[in-house]
């Protein structure tokens, strides 16, 4: 058994305390100095009251005897009022927890909400991939056609140009240089209306 030093050692280090009562035992009334008035079980009996450190093992159990005078009502006091801190920072631990679980429960509906509208766009991506390829194929095959047009056209300008080379020089039965002269002869040639 550890003496009230080490009892008073383990409040130091604010362990976490999980006190067991003895199921054959009962508790002493914290308003009585005297424990045979309180317990309902024989005298001889002592009461213990087992407490386990939350950083040890079920082997190395810390007992309380209620009947030693070691163990004075100021103890059981003080390690009640733990007990109740203890229980108070853990229903705020639970709290904080349960309220950031709810949390993450929005995050998670959100995030699944986002996962439905990411395959969404990504349908809409691959079926706009798709029209995109197609259009591509067709600005292809429409710059493949005037490309042709192009090629067609300056062939033909070229065509044109060359009948009408011919056209003016041969088609029509008129020479440029005998025009000319024709019109230099009549100039020289005036016809005189008095002889």
């Amino acid at each position: 058994m550890r003496t009230r030093s080490d009892k008073r050692q383990n409040r130091k280090n604010d362990h976490k305390v999980l006190v067991v009562e003895e199921s054959n035992k009962n508790w002493v009334y914290s308003d009585s100095d005297s424990t045979s008035s309180s317990s309902s079980s024989s005298d001889s009996d002592p009461e213990y009251v087992h407490c386990l450190m939350a950083n040890q093992t079920t082997t190395e159990d810390e007992v309380f005897d209620f009947s030693n005078s070691e163990f004075t009502h100021e103890d059981l006091i003080n390690a009640l009022n733990e007990m109740v801190y203890e229980y108070r920072k853990l229903t705020q631990t639970f709290e904080e927890v349960k309220a950031e679980n709810n949390g993450l429960k929005a995050q998670l509906e959100d995030t699944d909400c986002l996962r439905t509208e990411f395959s969404k766009l990504k349908t809409e991506n691959e079926s706009l991939r798709l029209k995109f390829c197609e259009l591509t194929s067709e600005n292809e095959r429409l710059n493949l056609v005037m490309s042709s047009w192009t090629q067609s056209s300056v062939t033909l300008s070229k065509l044109h140009e060359t009948q009408k080379l011919l056209n003016d020089k041969s088609g029509s039965g008129f020479n440029v240089g005998e025009s000319s002269s024709g019109e230099t002869s009549t100039q020289s040639n005036p016809v005189d209306g008095s002889g």
